[in-house]
């Protein structure tokens, strides 16, 4: 397998697991856990994933918002989308908000 077969590989596990220890990695993939290390530092700089440390809680995560092939709106497709829904019937503005929710990005505050 190669590098950038094996981090897709890892993104769609992360994605499907949302987190996994360096170690399992390794192990599923036949690789020493310093490759596995340089992989997650590659995909990281593309995708929303991190490491944290960590006696229990530590391992590799992806961002809980974040899956495969989600299609997400421009921050200004929002911003208008969001702006509209007071300008519409009810019924409309439950479709809009349909809409945010589903392909909006969540604000991290």
């Amino acid at each position: 397998m190669k590098a950038s077969e094996r981090r897709q590989a890892i993104l769609e596990a992360l994605c499907t697991r949302r987190s996994d220890k360096i170690e399992n990695l390794a192990f599923e993939f036949n690789v020493n856990e310093s490759t596995i290390r340089r992989d997650i530092l590659e995909l990281s700089l593309n995708y929303p994933i991190y490491t944290q440390t960590g006696r229990y809680g530590g391992g590799v995560y992806v961002a809980n918002d974040y899956f495969i092939g989600k299609q997400y709106l421009s921050a200004e497709q929002q911003s208008l989308l969001e702006e509209m829904i007071s300008t519409v019937s009810d019924d409309r503005k439950e479709i809009l908000q349909q809409i945010i929710a589903k392909f909006g990005k969540r604000s991290r505050t």
